[in-house]
């Protein structure tokens, strides 16, 4: 099924989703007092955050939909 969508209203849609998909984001870095998802994930893998490992879930899976819409969004600036 393929639907038609006025670009501004697409860059809206993605870029409340962003907004929304980091602000998840940063809760789970302020619940670890870290500054990088890459440092909690770390933290995780190595054991230093025994307690941590469905934030790690999560975080990865926030951290693939943030790069898939980031790409959606830049595809669309270049049609």
């Amino acid at each position: 099924m393929k639907v038609s969508i006025e670009k501004h209203t697409a860059e809206d849609l993605i870029g409340y989703k962003l907004r929304n998909i980091k602000a998840l984001i940063t809760n789970i870095l302020n619940r670890w007092n870290e500054e990088s998802a890459e440092e909690v994930l770390r933290k995780v893998k190595d054991g230093s955050y025994t307690e941590a490992e469905n934030d790690a879930i999560d975080l990865k899976q926030l951290l693939l939909e943030e790069k898939k819409l980031t790409e959606l969004l830049e595809h669309l600036e270049d049609e």
